[in-house]
C-alpha cells in the first residue's frame, strides 16, 4: 500500500507539539527541578528567640521557613517573664536547612518550691552560698548586738519566722537577723530580774554586754524568791545601753548562791572521780 505524504497542515501541527513539549520540560526544569534541587544546598541563619514570649515565635520563625517544638522540660529564672524563652537549639546564629526544627525550652509559668535550710547559728556567708544554691536570695539585713559578729539569729519570709523543711517558691527572699559584736546603736537593756544569777550573766554576755558590780540584797524581798535571784539592776529594762556596756547587779542571798554553786560543784567533781 503506498503510504501518503504529509500535508502541510500536519507537518504544522507536529511542529507545534514538539514546541510545546520543549517549552514544557524548559519550564519544569527551570521552575520546578533546578529550585528544589538548588534548595538542598541553602541554609537560613537561626535567630535569637531568648527571651521571646512563646506567642511572638512563629514571627521570627515562618519568615524564615523555620518551626519550633517546646522541650517537655522547663526551666525558670525570676529575671524572665512566665512562658519566655530560656534555651534553643540549634543556638541563636547557627546554619540551618529550611524547615529545620528550633527546640525551646521555656520558663515555667510559676516557679518551683525548694525546702528552706537552716540557716540560724550558721554564719552570714553560709546562708549566702545555701541560699544562692536553692535559688533563693538575702532580703532584709537586720544587725543587732551579739557576741559573736555575723552569726545569724533569724531567718524570716514576708514578716514571719520560717523554719527548716518549709517549703518555699525559688526566688524568694529570706530576711535575716545577724549578729553584730561592733554595733555603736543603742538598744534597751536586757531585763534580767526574777532570772537566776547564771541564767541572767548568759543573757547579758549574749547581748555583748558585761555583767558589772555584783551586790547582795539588802532591801527587802519575797520570801518565796531562791537564793541567786536578780532583784534589781542598773541601768533597768527601760533605759537603753550600748554594745560592751556593763550592768550592775543585786542578787538575793549572793553569799548562799555561791556556797550552794560551789558546794554541788565539789560534789559533782568527787562523783567524776569515783568513776
Amino acid at each position: 500500500m503506498i503510504k501518503k505524504p504529509n500535508s502541510v497542515k500536519d507537518v504544522a501541527i507536529h511542529l507545534v507539539a514538539v514546541l510545546a513539549l520543549g517549552v514544557g520540560l524548559i519550564m519544569l526544569f527551570f521552575y520546578v527541578y533546578l529550585p528544589n534541587a538548588t534548595s538542598k544546598d541553602e541554609t537560613v541563619t537561626v535567630p535569637n528567640l531568648t527571651g521571646f514570649h512563646i506567642d511572638d515565635i512563629d514571627n521570627h520563625l515562618t519568615d524564615r521557613n523555620l518551626i519550633f517544638e517546646v522541650t517537655a522540660d522547663s526551666g525558670y529564672s525570676a529575671d524572665q517573664a512566665p512562658l519566655t524563652v530560656l534555651q534553643q537549639y540549634p543556638k541563636a546564629l547557627s546554619k540551618v536547612k529550611e524547615q529545620r526544627k528550633i527546640y525551646i525550652t521555656l520558663n515555667a509559668e510559676k516557679p518551683p518550691k525548694v525546702r528552706m535550710p537552716k540557716l540560724v547559728e550558721g554564719s552570714l556567708k553560709s546562708a549566702q552560698i545555701q541560699l544562692k544554691a536553692l535559688g533563693l536570695e538575702i532580703g532584709k539585713r537586720e544587725y543587732v548586738p551579739h557576741w559573736a559578729f555575723g552569726l545569724v539569729l533569724k531567718q524570716s519570709y514576708n514578716g514571719n519566722e520560717i523554719e527548716e523543711g518549709e517549703l518555699i517558691y525559688k526566688g524568694s527572699k529570706i530576711d535575716l537577723v545577724i549578729g553584730d559584736s561592733n554595733s555603736k546603736i543603742d538598744f534597751p537593756a536586757p531585763d534580767v530580774i526574777g532570772q537566776i544569777y547564771d541564767e541572767a550573766v548568759f543573757e547579758i554576755e549574749g547581748y555583748n554586754l558585761k555583767v558589772g558590780v555584783v551586790l547582795e540584797e539588802t532591801e527587802e524581798v519575797e520570801e518565796d524568791l531562791p537564793p541567786g535571784t536578780i532583784t534589781r539592776q542598773t541601768p533597768g529594762s527601760d533605759e537603753h545601753v550600748r554594745s560592751g556596756d556593763v550592768i550592775d547587779l543585786w542578787v538575793k542571798d549572793y553569799e548562799e548562791y555561791l556556797k550552794t554553786r560551789s558546794d554541788s560543784a565539789q560534789a559533782s567533781n568527787l562523783t567524776a572521780n569515783e568513776l
